[in-house]
């Protein structure tokens, strides 16, 4: 079975390419590219240049239209010529097997969708066992209905008597399509074994979980590259990976953080994204359980992104998929320090735009809003984050008298270090 890895090698040139339609405007497209290009970068890749075309809709046939296609292969020829080779064209949306044969053949090189890009990600960050096993199924339910693309060069062949390859001509499927079934009969019975391991480690987990004690679960979630690890780093005062790359964090992380002699269990999740593959949120169902189990949510948003409005949109259906709705949580807008903007001037009578909208204005919109589920650091400069601490504690505290009324003395037998006097 012919492997397709996205990134082959460091520094590889790329070309991303999205639409402009009635759903998704300029803007909206351009902040959706500018992730594209640092999804990108993030699996190794170069971003050389941006195509961007208005239509109703993708086409069926190349995503973009014929033009646009011959626009894309033009460019790859001429960069070839200059000895600066294109590797692969992104697109910003998940291709179908028909789109992808079709834009190869047109343009040459290799082609990447955006959803593809994740995986080959996640396929880099796991580290665990059981994030290697939830990547593998992933990816190979983004195979499996493309397998036919992957054996455009092998021919169907026939010979004999009744050689047309129709519907009936057994014994005369050409090697094409023997390999094709072999293929996925290979990938389902291992995805049925994928799905078997994966089955196993979410009881392995569940006892686990089960095991922790009579304490308050806290699961960080929110936007990808918004802060979540660099946050339990300093309420744990631990040391979990964290860096500006998208999906630093995969698996699941848990730290006993204690606050006034308080004890709670703070659960660092993977990050969501715009366009997340359906197949990896199933896929990732076991560490997702993390949240789905917590007492209290910590959303983490990074308010220095110029569209973070719809990245709490995103988190927000995600988490109602997952049947967390209602659940209580508090909104920890990080990034303060890096929040900018620009102040109009006294005589501008146009409406503000984001752009426009001073901190302290944001900071009394969502108080207001939020009351004291709202809360503005910097976990970088370690702004506020006392506030944080207090108003962890109040809410913890008052979630543990609710869960466990009959417990309450826990709070007078614990050190500073969460372990029992």
């Amino acid at each position: 079975m012919e492997e397709r890895n996205t990134i082959r090698k460091e520094n590889e040139r790329a070309v991303l390419v999205a639409l402009i339609t009635k759903t998704q405007d300029e803007r909206k497209t351009k902040e959706y590219l500018d992730e594209l290009e640092f999804l990108a970068e993030t699996a190794g890749a170069t971003t050389a240049k941006r195509f961007t075309q208005r239509l109703d809709g993708p086409s069926s046939v190349t995503y973009v239209g014929k033009g646009k296609i011959e626009e894309i292969r033009d460019y790859i020829i001429a960069e070839e010529e200059a000895e600066r080779a294109i590797d692969l064209v992104i697109f910003d949306d998940e291709l179908s097997a028909k789109q992808l044969r079709n834009i190869e053949k047109e343009i040459n090189v290799r082609v990447v969708d955006r959803t593809n890009l994740i995986l080959d990600i996640f396929a880099m960050r796991a580290q665990t066992a059981n994030a290697k096993t939830q990547v593998e199924l992933a990816q190979y339910k983004y195979m499996l209905p493309r397998l036919q693309r992957m054996w455009t060069h092998l021919e169907r062949q026939g010979g004999g008597s009744g050689s047309g390859g129709g519907k009936g001509s057994v014994g005369l499927r050409g090697p094409g399509e023997t390999q094709l079934e072999m293929d996925r009969r290979i990938i389902l019975n291992r995805m049925a074994l994928l799905k078997q391991r994966l089955a196993d480690i979410d009881r392995q987990k569940k006892t686990q979980r089960g095991n922790r004690g009579k304490m308050i679960r806290v699961a960080l979630v929110g936007y990808t590259n918004v802060g979540k690890s660099t946050l339990l780093n300093l309420m744990s005062k631990s040391e979990v990976f964290a860096e500006n790359k998208l999906f630093a964090t995969l698996d699941t992380t848990v730290r006993k953080v204690v606050i006034d002699n308080l004890p709670f269990l703070l659960t660092d999740t993977v990050g969501f994204i715009r366009k997340i593959p359906t197949d990896l949120v199933d896929s990732f169902k076991s560490t997702l359980d993390e949240v789905r189990e917590a007492d209290l949510l910590l959303h983490v948003v990074d308010i220095s992104h110029p569209d973070f409005e719809e990245q709490i949109q995103v988190v927000e259906k995600t988490l109602a998929e997952l049947g967390t709705s209602g659940r209580p949580s508090i909104l920890v807008f990080n990034k303060i320090d890096a929040y900018r903007w620009i102040e109009k001037e006294a005589d501008d009578l146009t409406p503000k735009q984001k752009e426009n909208i001073s901190l302290a204005e944001l900071q009394q919109t969502y108080m207001a809003k939020m009351q004291e589920n709202c809360i503005f650091i910097s976990a970088r400069e370690k702004t506020n984050i006392e506030q944080l601490r207090e108003l962890l504690y109040q809410k913890v505290r008052e979630l543990h008298v609710q869960k466990y009324p009959y417990n309450d003395f826990l709070y007078q037998h614990y050190d500073q270090e969460g372990q029992p006097e």
